[in-house]
């Protein structure tokens, strides 16, 4: 019975978000590929990041994983504070699901929607620069944790939010800054020392860095150490996910 509880929730929140697929999917495209346009057409001929990588190869791995892990949070993050102040949250917490079956459902609606996101940005931006897979495992293994953790991280969000105001807070103030801050577009080994150690300090830069090495065999961190740094991440965000889940934590007051 849980499975199959699970498996329909899960099955809801993937319509859930299909069902406006212009808005969840297509607009987040449309915002990579003008990140693309405009700054690939204006530092192109400035920078060079990797030795014979145009700073347009190096530029769309970045997009990609930077939509992935956006519409991962995005997706677990609305659905629950939406379903808290319409009040239809109270249909699911009369179901004999588990917490468990609320974590599989959610975050894994989250990682399916940030894939898909991910993939379409690949597919519209790979034609403007060449670009070639060097270790297509690094590229899946990043993806996958990535867009895990930071499901995880908007299901915290969900529930610790009980307003729109507190959950645009929460993504313009934590999540936003820590992408962009995460080398997406750029090479943390051009900044100053201050702000290497700093950017060292940001799981989103792993996250993006270990991506970035599944095309281009390079980075400016060895692919292991980003992949342990991830997944204790991962561990670390989903724990507690799951122990709010567990506990009701502002579901059942």
């Amino acid at each position: 019975m849980t499975f199959d509880g699970a498996q329909t929730l899960f099955r809801k929140e993937i319509l859930r978000f299909w069902k406006v697929a212009f808005q969840t999917v297509a607009a987040p495209v449309l915002t990579a590929v003008l990140y693309l346009l405009i700054f690939g057409h204006v530092l192109e001929e400035h920078v060079q990041v990797y030795p014979g990588v145009g700073y347009t190869s190096f530029l769309i791995p970045g997009l990609v994983m930077m939509s992935v892990l956006q519409n991962a949070f995005a997706n677990s993050s609305s659905s629950l504070i939406q379903s808290k102040i319409t009040g239809n949250l109270v249909f699911l917490l009369v179901t004999p699901l588990s917490h468990w079956a609320w974590f599989v459902a959610y975050v894994g609606a989250s990682v399916v929607r940030g894939l898909v996101v991910g993939l379409g940005v690949f597919v519209v931006t790979v034609w403007f620069a060449p670009l070639h897979l060097a270790n297509p495992l690094w590229v899946l293994a990043f993806a996958l944790l990535g867009a895990g953790m930071l499901g995880s991280l908007g299901l915290i969000a969900g529930l610790w939010a009980e307003k729109f105001d507190q959950m645009a807070a929460f993504q313009n103030f934590l999540i936003m800054p820590m992408t962009f801050l995460a080398g997406v577009f750029y090479s943390v080994h051009s900044l100053p020392s201050f702000w290497q150690a700093v950017s060292h300090l940001n799981p989103f830069f792993y996250m993006i860095d270990g991506f970035r090495a599944g095309f281009f065999g390079v980075s400016d961190v060895s692919p292991w150490i980003s992949l342990g740094i991830v997944g204790l991440s991962f561990v670390l965000v989903a724990g507690l996910a799951l122990r709010l889940l567990a506990t009701g934590y502002k579901l059942r007051h």
